[in-house]
């Protein structure tokens, strides 16, 4: 079985255009799989607005009080991924929609309770769920939200868990999908990259802006075990006649 693992940010998935369900129609008749995990960032904090809770980073990672990963479950389960699901489903696309802590699908630890609290990092990743779902031909839609040994449900960056769940099932590519064709160096888009040529690039500020968390969730993703990555465009036609269309970080 051919799979993909494709990462939707949550800013993303209401400008997914035709092209983007059209490339993944060509996919599906070459024979690939799908599993998709997405984010929903600007909702969660649309919410948390609302509910007057304060939104607070640490190193990249949203910190996570008990009231903040409620409203975050909320969220991701019950409006973004019933969104994406709802789009995916309209294009011809079998899709069922789980939260990440379903069937204990994305087991996970406490980065650091004190720091960051309910916020976890993938420890295993199960796989017989997605892979019979897979096996009939139905795309399963993870949230995120996982779970720990003793229970309780962790946020986790849906990044590095799309590079998790990619390692897991040995997927042949792990899409970050944005809003932009790849990486470009003026005009041009970058065809491929290693980590340290991602580094010097932003280094030397030809990386810059919106794209630089776009290449370190890359790179996240890449140390989860992700083999190859590919960071591409969710509303232009990021595959079309056998030939991708992007920035591929890996062999």
């Amino acid at each position: 079985m051919k799979t993909i693992v494709i990462k939707c940010g949550g800013s993303i998935i209401s400008r997914l255009s035709e092209k983007f369900f059209v490339s993944l129609g060509e996919l599906r008749d070459e024979g690939y799989s799908f599993v998709f995990v997405h984010g929903g960032g600007p909702d969660i904090n649309e919410m948390l607005a609302k509910f007057d809770v304060p939104v607070q980073f640490e190193n990249g990672l949203r910190k996570t009080t008990k009231e903040t990963l409620e409203i975050a479950e909320l969220v991701l389960a019950g409006k973004t991924n019933r969104h994406l699901v709802h789009m995916l489903q309209s294009h011809g696309f079998k899709a069922v929609g789980l939260n990440g802590s379903d069937g204990e699908i994305l087991k996970a630890e406490h980065i650091d309770q004190d720091a960051l609290g309910e916020v976890g990092r993938i420890n295993k990743v199960n796989t017989d769920l997605l892979e019979v779902l897979l096996s009939k031909e139905i795309y399963p839609v993870l949230t995120p939200i996982s779970i720990s040994q003793s229970g309780d449900k962790l946020n986790v960056n849906a990044d590095t868990a799309a590079g998790a769940v990619a390692a897991a099932l040995h997927a042949e590519l792990c899409i970050f999908i944005t809003d932009v064709d790849g990486v470009r160096n003026g005009s041009c888009i970058i065809e491929h990259l290693t980590e340290p040529e991602i580094r010097q690039l932003i280094d030397e500020g030809t990386i810059y802006g919106g794209m630089i968390p776009k290449v370190n969730a890359a790179i996240q993703a890449k140390q989860e075990g992700a083999s190859r990555i590919l960071i591409t465009s969710g509303v232009s036609q990021f595959f079309s006649n056998s030939q991708w269309k992007g920035t591929f970080l890996g062999a």
